[in-house]
């Protein structure tokens, strides 16, 4: 079990999943799962914020990662949703959907239990001190909000969006302030992370670092 947690566009998610297929790992996306199950809220119609109504969909909803292709797919009810997902409302209410304690216990629930059937490289923002206190090893991932802006940036870009960075950059402040002040499961470094700055890394430089202390900490060799 591989923690990596950290804050938003520090560079987590593409290198957990990188770091995943070099060790032949599951790579689990906890923040697609909060997504996937932002995005059931949205489309029922529901207000982020009540915790009322929001827990009432928790009994009814199905949200499943799979690997293909070395590609994950997120699974809402059955229905591929790995792009829809990442919309921008989908983004906007993730924050507040995923500060629920009743949402947080259930995603915790899963995320156990799909470790429990694989190893796995989980990454998120309370891996290593929530939902898996005992992992292996963990990192915690930061960076500057500038860098963090330009990489959102690119990202969009990639999918045809304009963006202005500096409303990047404040949205990503935003987003880090909610996420730290939260009252369940803030994010946080734990104690036994090891930090590492992304700022002026490359994604092959990240994956190598990582995969690297890996294997020297616990001798993965990775697939074949």
């Amino acid at each position: 079990m591989i923690a990596i947690d950290g804050p938003a566009a520090s560079g987590k998610s593409t290198t957990a999943r990188r770091v995943a297929q070099e060790l032949g790992f599951l790579h689990l996306d906890t923040g697609a799962m909060y997504r996937a199950f932002t995005l059931k809220v949205l489309r029922a119609g529901k207000d982020p914020g009540d915790s009322e109504s929001v827990g009432a969909l928790v009994g009814v909803t199905q949200i499943e990662l799979h690997r293909a292709n070395d590609a994950l797919l997120v699974l809402l009810d059955g229905e591929d949703v790995t792009l829809a997902v990442r919309g921008e409302d989908v983004t906007r209410a993730v924050s507040t959907v995923s500060s629920l304690r009743c949402v947080r216990e259930a995603m915790v629930r899963e995320q156990r239990r799909a470790a429990g059937q694989s190893d796995v490289v989980a990454e998120g923002r309370d891996i290593g001190t929530v939902v898996f206190p005992d992992a292996d090893l963990k990192f915690f991932m930061i960076a500057g909000i500038d860098a963090r802006a330009r990489r959102r940036q690119a990202e969009l870009m990639n999918r045809g969006i304009r963006t202005d960075l500096d409303a990047l950059a404040g949205k990503i402040r935003e987003r880090d302030w909610l996420d730290s002040t939260r009252a369940e499961s803030p994010l946080r470094k734990a104690a036994d992370a090891i930090e590492i700055d992304t700022s002026s890394m490359t994604v092959d430089e990240q994956v190598a670092l990582v995969t690297g202390i890996v294997r020297e900490r616990l001798g993965r060799k990775g697939k074949p």
